[in-house]
């Protein structure tokens, strides 16, 4: 598996490797029933402490992508279109906010912006 860890962040390790496996879920990288790295070869690939590793495969498991069979491993579960879906649609919702704000920063107002918006949807 490929992740890729900056220590320089202000995003929490964990989170970084929460992140990048559930994208890698969503695009179709990780299948189900895919085995995760063992907490402690995930940890050495990555230079880190296996807590954090561990507190990573905990958290996904919580939001349902893992599933850890206790004395085998971590794999990737079922999750569902519908998850999947919701994922991709709070993906879009986060880039919408980021253009509005920065059509506001520019001066834009709401108008403008929806009027920018259809224009873009009509050449698509």
């Amino acid at each position: 598996m490929n992740l890729i860890i900056n220590n320089s962040s202000q995003t929490p390790i964990y989170e970084q490797i929460v992140d990048q496996v559930k994208e890698q879920i969503i695009r179709g990288n990780l299948k189900e029933g895919n085995a995760l790295p063992s907490v402690r070869a995930m940890a050495k690939e990555l230079r880190i402490s296996a807590l954090t590793v561990k507190k990573a495969y905990d958290a996904l498991e919580q939001e349902g992508y893992v599933v850890t069979v206790h004395g085998k491993g971590s794999y990737i579960s079922n999750i569902g279109s519908n998850i999947k879906l919701e994922e991709l649609r709070r993906e879009v919702e986060k880039d919408f906010e980021t253009a509005i704000r920065k059509g506001k920063r520019s001066g834009m107002t709401d108008d403008e912006i929806k009027e920018l918006l259809e224009l873009i949807l009509e050449d698509m």
